[in-house]
């Protein structure tokens, strides 16, 4: 399947892989789960009406709702609706065809849209997950949770996040790949556009950053589902939580606001017709804060046990990341007084952003100080400077849709329409928010307050249906430009300066008539594919001017529904895991959900369906031509799939890095000598080691022998692979066997827990690499795959020796130490 049926088909939407489609697909969702958070930010707010509350919620549906408000907004929103558009527009912007893997495009895509059905079933499955959208422990797992979400719905929301990040990680390093690979002809990393310069940025932060949440959010599935230990003990497991996720979290704020900040700086330039005053200093200031955004998580935690020098330590990198804003904030300012400004509404609602983000900042820097954070932690001061910064962010990016909207749609909107929109935004968000302010004492997340608040309170309150109504005003101006508008020009900007406005409104399926080059300096078609000649920096590959590009493929939502149901059906096996373990005489978790045999069916089902469509996903020919000209540097040696296995074993570093970390943590916290060590002995983990180096030379073999054209030689030495991994797996199970014949299982204490899971998640490492072993070995018996190119056989090397490498470390921290 390659060619696209019609726009108006529903078959186009579930087959496309073309990434101006994939966008509308995720600013289309993320616009529903806007709605979604907001119906829920609505209740809580009418049930804060009074002191005590209304009655419209109980304390755990006020819970719930809270929790999924602040799930759905910071996850489900606001990453995937800056997603949708760096989706449509950076492989514009770069001058690309499209993303360098079309197909993974579209799977990260329907794993984001199931995720988010998944969480949106958890309020059918006994109530949504209700320990607040941080996920604090030990109010994380079943133990301080009710029975019902324990097992059902509050799973299924902690697998939908997990579903989330797995999508996340899937886009990152497509971006990744296709930013550094694909630019046009003289397009160089410092003369990129803004917009693909932030959302660079962006990616690279979200690779690492995601990476940590996703450890976390595995072990608290493995606590969750599995029973371990990790975040239900007193042995420091609540300051590892909050080290894991705040890792992650205080980086998501700038993974939130960059793309909204590289939409502000296009509309600025557009409607003040000037360039950016200091542009290569905002870029170094941006790359500034991407850096030091992973050095500040701990000014969240300046409550917990952490020494006053650490504190301290991190008030300074907290304080000192604001001044590379306040250098973008100049920058702005400056450019808008050397400028001749329209106040068009894309520009209204930038304008907006800047001056919500300068209170949400200057309020932030009362937080980054110790002795003050002490007085506001926990209040509604950092509900209200949170949403300041967060909201912002969504005001740049509802002025990039009003921006964009002209180039998506073809159609023009009604500029007062448009303007009567921001006005009523910007006063519901300020009367919703300051107030919050002024009532700053109050407790977060509770609806119990001083009756000098309520005044305060209820402003809140009618400021969130005002600002509730502008989003109402919005759906209508762009149904009514949808239906009615007039038809809008290539360009409609007149100081705009990107690529996306050289074509035609709305573009074209194949992007560009001609090749995009910027060699002379600016923007031109050329006809020919002749090699770059600047001096080695462009990359010319052989591509056949006729050479057909693929956008079609049903197989990334086949995907995506059989990892939905198999999450689904995960969701629902605590209580089975509960009798397993009280049949072995541990009493877990008190009282727990009845057992329903629809979630194992599930789970099967849903491996069975996963199975057949990624076989069927690795079996179909995808044509992804190559660009004849490319600017690659610094990856200009590196082809895409190498540079994406790449960027993927980077993520899962930092995932082995977290859950190792996390173990050295624990350890540490209880006395490194008052450890047990859990295996009866060394030598199953010095046979394992030796088994898996061995399999890293016969996976050598195998590439040199592709590499000669022998297919024997290649058969027999993948074989000897999968015999060995399969070894490897078997020497596991007989070590595990006997820890369960002496009555010794995962749940049994926290040094059980540790290593079961994670020499556990290095065995299901292997099993991924049996199963692509198995696959190649079937693909060379088959059709004589991998002898004309030897490629795929270096790529499952990389991530088979990176297996490798994670045991030599796991082997002494376990067996020796």
């Amino acid at each position: 399947m390659s060619d696209l049926p019609p726009m108006t088909s529903i078959k186009r939407w579930l087959v496309t892989t073309n990434h101006k489609d994939v966008g509308i697909l995720y600013l289309a969702t993320a616009l529903f789960f806007l709605l979604f958070g907001g119906v829920m930010a609505l209740a809580f707010r009418a049930h804060l009406w009074e002191m005590g509350g209304t009655g419209l919620l109980d304390g755990d549906q006020f819970n719930q709702a809270v929790t999924a408000h602040g799930l759905l907004m910071v996850f489900w929103f606001l990453s995937p609706f800056a997603a949708g558009f760096a989706n449509y527009f950076v492989p514009l912007q770069i001058g690309a065809d499209d993303l360098a893997f079309p197909r993974l495009n579209a799977l990260s895509y329907w794993f984001y849209l199931f995720s988010g059905i998944l969480i949106a079933l958890s309020f059918f499955q006994g109530g949504t997950f209700s320990g607040g959208w941080t996920m604090y422990a030990p109010l994380n797992v079943p133990t301080y949770t009710p029975a019902m979400q324990a097992t059902t719905g509050g799973n299924a929301t902690i697998f939908a996040l997990a579903l989330f990040v797995i999508s996340i990680t899937i886009g990152t390093v497509n971006f990744l790949v296709t930013i550094h690979r694909s630019r046009a002809e003289g397009l160089g990393l410092w003369n990129m556009p803004l917009f693909t310069w932030s959302w660079l940025l962006t990616v690279w932060m979200m690779l690492f950053a995601f990476a940590a949440l996703l450890a976390a959010v595995l072990l608290q599935l493995s606590d969750r589902v599995f029973l371990t230990q990790y975040f239900a003990t007193d042995q420091g497991s609540s300051l590892l939580w909050a080290h894991l996720f705040w890792f992650f979290g205080h980086p998501e704020v700038y993974i939130v606001f960059f793309p909204a900040l590289g939409i502000m700086f296009e509309v600025f330039q557009t409607f003040t017709g000037r360039r950016l005053v200091g542009r290569k200093w905002v870029i170094i200031a941006m790359v500034l804060v991407a850096l030091q955004s992973f050095l500040v998580w701990m000014h969240h935690m300046f409550l917990t046990t952490i020494n006053l020098e650490i504190k301290t330590l991190m008030m300074a990198t907290t304080i000192g990341i604001s001044l590379p804003f306040d250098l973008m904030v100049f920058a702005l300012i400056y450019t808008m007084v050397k400028g001749r400004i329209r106040f068009t509404t894309p520009f209204l609602f930038s304008l907006g952003a800047l001056v919500l983000f300068i209170l949400g900042g200057i309020t932030g820097v009362f937080l980054g100080a110790v002795v003050l954070d002490y007085e506001f932690r926990g209040t509604y001061w950092v509900v209200a400077h949170f949403h300041y910064v967060m909201v912002s962010g969504v005001t740049a990016l509802i002025g990039g849709l009003y921006y964009w909207w002209p180039k998506i749609t073809g159609k023009m909107y009604s500029e007062a329409l448009g303007k009567l929109n921001f006005a009523v935004y910007f006063v519901g968000f300020n009367l919703l928010y300051f107030p919050q302010f002024l009532a700053w004492e109050t407790p977060r997340r509770v609806f119990h307050f001083a009756e000098g608040a309520q005044f305060f309170h209820r402003l809140s309150t009618v400021g969130a249906f005002v600002f509730g109504a502008s989003f109402l005003i919005m759906f209508y101006t762009f149904a009514k430009s949808w239906v009615s508008g007039p038809d809008a020009p290539d360009n409609p900007w007149e100081y705009s300066r990107t690529a996306e406005w050289a074509i035609p409104s709305p573009p074209p399926l194949e992007n560009w008539g001609g090749r995009p080059s910027y060699a002379s300096g600016r923007l031109e078609f050329v006809d020919d594919t002749s090699a770059a000649t600047d001096g080695g920096v462009a990359q010319a590959t052989e591509v056949h001017e006729e050479e057909h590009a693929d956008h079609a493929s049903i197989w990334p939502f086949g995907i995506g529904v059989g990892t939905f149901v198999f999450f689904l059906g995960l969701s629902g096996i605590t209580p089975y895991m509960v009798e397993f373990a009280e049949a072995r005489g541990h009493s877990l978790v008190g009282s727990a959900a009845e057992p329903n045999i629809v979630y194992p069916i599930l789970t099967v089902l849903g491996v069975v369906t996963l199975g057949y469509t990624l076989f069927k996903f690795g079996l179909e020919e995808f044509n992804v031509p190559q660009p004849a000209v490319a600017e690659s540097w610094p990856f200009s040696g590196v082809g895409n799939t190498k540079l994406g296995v790449w960027v993927f074993l980077a993520s899962d570093v930092m995932v082995f890095g977290a859950i190792i970390g996390g173990f050295v943590f624990l350890r540490l916290h209880m006395g490194w000598h008052n450890w047990e060590t859990i295996p009866f002995a060394s030598w199953p983990g010095l046979l394992n080691t030796y088994i898996l180096l061995t399999s890293s030379f016969t996976v050598i073999l195998a590439l040199v022998f592709a590499e000669r054209q022998n297919k024997r030689g290649l058969l027999g030495a993948m074989s000897a692979t999968l015999l060995l991994a399969l070894t490897f797996m078997g020497v596991k199970a007989y070590e595990y066997n006997y820890k369960f014949s002496i009555g010794e299982y995962w749940w049994t204490s926290i040094e059980h827990s540790v290593y079961f899971v994670t020499t556990g998640l290095h065995a299901l490492h292997v099993i991924l690499g049996v199963l692509i072993a198995v696959f190649m070995i079937y693909r060379i018996v088959s059709v004589d795959a991998y002898l004309e190119d030897h490629r795929p056989v270096e790529f499952f090397g990389l991530y088979w020796h990176f297996v490798d490498i994670v045991w030599v470390f796991l082997f002494p921290l376990f067996y020796l130490m």
